[in-house]
């Protein structure tokens, strides 16, 4: 029987400049976007993936953001609304605030000084990881869950069953695999867990069909990257090696060359989520996500 620490704690990345959404980013940081959530309630972006993490057992929550953004993440989730504001507020919105200042107690705000990519932003954890498995969180997409499980329990779920690092996956189609991570591997339990044995990040289609190919898909299906990880503490020394030699991808450092590695020292599974992972931080993915996020 395997036995995996319990996972307790979740890092959102929040460090980037969001430059695909200029010039609204100029103004307020993708991550404070607002989306209409399935309770029907006005929120931003960073909100609803906290409350994934929380919901799913999370007991602490790190949120990475640059030093200058920090006050405006304190202010949300840790500061009551203004006298004046809260004047105006009724009843149930006086108890809802109530509530977000009880979610921003399981947040602590964590910095990045420079921007050097998501690797970087990654690592910038560390020390607050402090050794732990941890669940990790992309700051710009929301889910749903297709069963009454959420999808962050189900990543949970799939690393404790197996003790494994564990990426989550989803089925994406030829035209989109450049601009996400792609695995590949053998399915060992109900098409829904793969041993992954390469682990590419944005291939172009010509090397998804020679190397990236994932039996029972369609010709034009792929195993992409759903944006939830469960990892081991590992990847923050192969972090440290990328950084202290300079080894960077595209000017900065990245996660996706540290987990291709993390899986060749200690294996790693990908787990094929029921659900559904909405972008906000491009244009057009974020419109259909103000369309599509609260109907699911």
């Amino acid at each position: 029987m395997i036995v995996s620490k319990k996972v307790r704690k979740a890092v959102i990345p929040a460090a980037g400049f969001g430059t695909r959404l200029f010039p609204a980013t100029k103004v307020v940081k993708k991550e404070l976007f607002p989306i209409v959530d399935r309770d029907g309630r006005t929120k931003p972006v960073i909100m609803a993936i906290v409350e994934e993490a929380v919901n799913a057992g999370i007991e602490e929550v790190g949120i990475v953001v640059q030093e200058e953004d920090r006050e405006l993440f304190t202010e949300f989730f840790q500061s009551p609304p203004s006298p004046q504001l809260w004047q105006k507020l009724s009843p149930e919105n006086r108890q809802y605030s109530e509530y977000i200042q009880a979610l921003g107690d399981r947040v602590t705000i964590l910095i990045q000084a420079k921007q050097e990519g998501y690797g970087h932003a990654v690592f910038c954890a560390k020390e607050w990881v402090d050794n732990e498995p941890f669940l990790l969180l992309l700051g710009d997409h929301v889910y749903t869950s297709n069963t009454n499980i959420s999808c962050a329990q189900q990543v949970i779920n799939a690393y404790q069953q197996t003790g494994k690092n564990t990426i989550a996956l989803t089925v994406m189609l030829s035209d989109i695999i450049h601009k996400a991570g792609c695995v590949t591997g053998s399915w060992q339990d109900a098409d829904l867990v793969l041993e992954i044995t390469q682990i590419y990040e944005k291939p172009s289609l010509d090397y998804a069909r020679e190397h990236l190919r994932v039996e029972g898909l369609q010709e034009n299906e792929f195993l992409g990257v759903f944006g939830m990880y469960v990892l081991e503490s590992t990847i923050f020394s192969l972090l440290a090696e990328d950084i202290k030699n300079n080894t960077r991808y595209k000017g900065e450092f990245q996660l996706t060359t540290c987990l291709e590695r993390l899986r060749k020292i200690e294996g790693a599974i990908g787990f094929l989520v029921k659900g559904q992972y909405f972008d906000t931080g491009m244009p057009l993915f974020y419109r259909q996500t103000m369309i599509d996020f609260y109907g699911n």
